[in-house]
């Protein structure tokens, strides 16, 4: 049974996920980089406690081994691949690192559909490739994982919820390709959802996309979500190639019965 969860970045998505745990009881301990962010975690519930993979020091390890040894741990670090390709590779090995010895009852690496290659075919979990840079790094880093004891992978889509409104994505643009694409999206809650699911679900194993199950195209959609805001209306190139992946979720629907709150990204918009 898990009882504790430690969450190894508590941002934008890190951060409700804890208060969401905390709200079901479950001790949390969440990392921040620096002291002064992680002691303001306290005002949630979260034991918050600091962590930079870039220069984790000596004297403090005693600390971060102490706080990392919970029931269930959830990745959930930004990989910022196009500024430093190399430092997101660095940093999760000095996580697994410190990690080492510990025995999780269950391990979620939250990942990215980044890793799937524009193709237009409908892409499952089985389908992912290295088809650029950033892609084989992301891969790497699911690998480091898969490799210790009872890990999960979330592969998210595009996130959109609070601060993150889709209506600014693409507003005023002009001569954009693909206007019947299909859009790939998640909204924030979702995500919470999902990724408790995989740490309470005695059943969950492997890697589970999370996307929202119905995909508007393009056009529609982010026409509509500028208008949404007010904005200018994007401007598609008309053509009659579809182009672009289509994310399937059925796994996670299937296999571990979970439904999504918004499963359609129109309904999303006025919750953004």
């Amino acid at each position: 049974m898990i009882n504790s969860v430690c969450i190894v970045g508590c941002g934008w998505f890190g951060l409700p996920l804890a208060q969401e745990l905390v709200a079901r009881g479950v001790t949390v301990n969440g990392s921040k980089r620096s002291p002064e962010d992680a002691s303001a975690l306290s005002k949630d519930g979260i034991n918050g406690f600091a962590l930079d993979l870039a220069e984790v020091k000596q004297k403090s390890l005693p600390a971060l081994k102490a706080a990392l040894n919970t029931d269930c741990l959830v990745v959930n670090i930004p990989p910022g691949l196009r500024k430093d390709p190399n430092a997101y590779h660095a940093k999760l090995t000095k996580l697994t690192g410190l990690i080492s010895g510990i025995r999780y009852q269950k391990i979620v690496f939250v990942s990215t559909t980044g890793v799937y290659p524009s193709l237009d075919k409908i892409m499952t979990e089985q389908d992912a490739a290295a088809h650029s840079g950033v892609s084989e790094k992301l891969l790497q880093a699911e690998a480091m994982f898969l490799a210790l004891d009872n890990c999960c992978i979330a592969r998210f889509s595009g996130l959109v919820g609070p601060k993150r409104h889709p209506g600014r994505f693409l507003a005023g643009k002009t001569e954009l390709a693909e206007p019947q694409a299909p859009v790939n999206i998640v909204h924030l809650h979702d995500c919470i959802s999902a990724v408790a699911k995989l740490i309470f679900d005695a059943d969950s194993a492997g890697v589970y996309n999370v996307c929202a199950p119905k995909h508007p195209t393009r056009e529609d959609f982010y026409r509509q979500a500028s208008l949404n805001l007010g904005l200018v209306e994007p401007q598609f190139v008309q053509d009659s190639k579809v182009g672009g992946k289509l994310i399937s979720s059925n796994r996670l629907v299937k296999e571990l019965n979970f439904e999504y709150q918004f499963s359609d990204p129109m309904d999303m918009l006025d919750a953004c």
